[in-house]
């Protein structure tokens, strides 16, 4: 292994393959964020326009299997190579947004946005690894301040966009534009993502999948989904209909971590997620800070337009200052922990900010200048920058490689499936207390199972007061009881740092995964041609892959 200080500074060689790399896999997660974020404005518009009621699947179809196939990943990429798994996952992207686009009817929106759901959710999942095969874990965190920027301008613009294309009836382009970027991004990893494709037989390559973990941990996933996406809206929560799913998926949970604890043959998690205190709270802050970010995130603009009277375009707008501030704290979190090495006090930093911006936004009511609404959403966008970069070193710092794919799969994986409980959670919350305080002859015109919050949304500033105020106060004080919640969740958050350790950030990446680039034109000497030669340390060019 080489000494650091025997070369030069790290990231200083990389070349044009290494950048439109890096670009197009942020194509790929814009695609990804977009779609999350646009459509949840659109939604109401595009229902109505396709003689629907179920708001619930044509939401949560995309969610539920984005989650599902992440378990899936981390097995798919080590056997079969991350090239031709991400072009499989990106075209599944584009069919489904396809079929979404030139949708006909809800059940045909609904496979549309599952099909669009399977490849969303794979392609974010690899991205993630592909950044950790290039990039050393030390100069990380600049560079996923650079992924979080996206996904925070994706929050940004995603609401407006979907909102005004919504209202000039131009919703199916929200699907139709992503088939070309699709095909951008496609062209782009074609020519430049140059890595190495395990050359065993298909057979050998189906034996290293962990299936029985995947199997059970899908199942499982989708159980759990299922009951909380029916769950106070189609169903009661003390049904059979929730309560069998729920017991069933969590039950399945568990016993998918006892067998990866005990049979760790091509684990889907990693075995430092049982034996590293360091690694399981890594894990643990992703899956508070997904439910805390997420729930921010999609009620915001509930409370900017049900209370506030905000357009749904104009809803977005007043959200720049939550998305504008997330991906500036999390470079600054990148790099402090770059220049210091150190990732525990950030995580200390930035739950505290998060309790404290959550604190803020409870103050908040129907009579809330815009100022203070505006202003009170840095403290908490401060909070999620920093958490949203630095959960993932003390996931990575103690395993044997920076760039575990089953480690950063499982990742993505946790992180993803706190985001949908943040969305329930809140939602929960928001539906339960519309029910409980709206009233009955304003609610009595929307069908059951509705959520009344985006249904209603749209018709309060059609009413005349004193009833347009009570509506109002309403939805002040439940969303109100959301940030209140959240201040728990972010609690949670803030312990699980305890059991933290600071780890050595490890500079070296397995060569085997790593990007092969042309150097002719640095004068730097070509890679050898065989997989055994002298290992790459994180100080030398960690973008070279040395391997055939």
């Amino acid at each position: 292994m080489m000494e650091a200080s025997s070369s030069p500074p790290l990231g200083s060689k990389r070349g044009i393959a290494f950048w439109m790399v890096f670009v197009s896999c942020l194509l790929v997660d814009m695609l990804s964020a977009l779609d999350l974020t646009a459509i949840s404005t659109a939604l109401p518009t595009i229902v109505q326009h396709l003689n629907g009621t179920d708001f619930i699947w044509a939401g949560s179809a995309y969610t539920i299997a984005s989650t599902a196939i992440l378990p899936l990943i981390g097995n798919l990429v080590s056997a079969f190579g991350r090239k031709p798994i991400l072009f499989a996952f990106i075209t599944t992207f584009g069919i489904g947004s396809a079929i979404s686009g030139a949708a006909q009817s809800m059940n045909m929106l609904i496979a549309g946005r599952a099909v669009q759901g399977l490849g969303g959710g794979g392609c974010i999942g690899i991205t993630e690894i592909i950044y950790a095969d290039l990039i050393p874990l030390p100069e990380r965190g600049k560079f996923h301040g650079v992924t979080a920027s996206i996904w925070a301008f994706a929050c940004a613009i995603g609401p407006p966009i979907g909102g005004a294309l919504a209202d000039s009836g131009a919703w199916r382009w929200l699907f139709f534009l992503n088939i070309p970027l699709c095909g951008i991004a496609v062209v782009l990893n074609a020519i430049f993502l140059r890595v190495h494709t395990p050359k065993a037989s298909l057979q050998e390559k189906l034996l290293q999948m962990d299936w029985v973990g995947i199997i059970v941990m899908i199942g499982s996933t989708v159980s759990v989904l299922l009951a909380i996406t029916w769950g106070g809206l189609q169903f009661p929560w003390s049904s059979v209909h929730v309560l069998v799913p729920l017991i069933i998926g969590g039950l399945g949970i568990l016993i998918f971590f006892v067998l990866e604890m005990f049979w760790l043959k091509g684990p889907t998690v990693p075995h430092f997620f049982f034996t590293n205190r360091t690694t399981f709270s890594g894990y643990t802050g992703t899956f508070f800070h997904g439910i805390v970010s997420l729930a921010s995130i999609y009620y915001l603009p509930v409370y900017f337009q049900a209370t506030q009277g905000a357009s749904a375009v104009g809803s977005g707008v007043d959200l720049f200052p939550l998305c504008l501030t997330v991906p500036a704290f999390a470079i600054v979190a990148g790099v402090t922990v770059t220049v210091w090495g150190r990732y525990r006090p950030q995580n200390y930093v930035g739950w505290a900010c998060i309790i404290i911006g959550f604190g803020i936004l409870s103050i908040l009511d129907e009579n809330s200048s815009r100022a203070a609404y505006i202003g009170s959403q840095i403290p908490l966008g401060v909070g999620l920058g920093i958490i949203w970069i630095s959960t993932q070193f003390p996931i990575l710092a103690p395993l044997p490689f920076s760039n575990s794919a089953h480690a950063l799969a499982f990742f993505t994986f946790i992180r993803c499936f706190a985001q949908s409980w943040g969305i329930v959670i809140g939602g929960t919350i928001l539906q339960n207390q519309l029910l409980r305080n709206l009233p009955e002859a304003f609610q009595s015109q929307f069908p059951q199972g509705v959520q009344i919050a985006y249904a209603a949304i749209p018709t309060i500033s059609s009413l005349h007061d004193p009833l347009r105020r009570e509506i109002r106060a309403v939805f002040a004080h439940a969303t109100r009881l959301i940030w209140q919640v959240m201040i728990g969740v972010s609690g949670a958050g803030f312990i699980s740092v305890l059991i933290m350790r600071e780890e050595k950030l490890r500079k070296d990446l397995d060569e085997q995964w790593g990007l092969k680039e042309r150097t002719d034109k640095q004068n730097l000497p070509s890679p050898p041609s065989e997989i055994d030669s002298k290992p790459v340390s994180g100080d030398d060019e960690v973008t070279v892959a040395q391997m055939a």
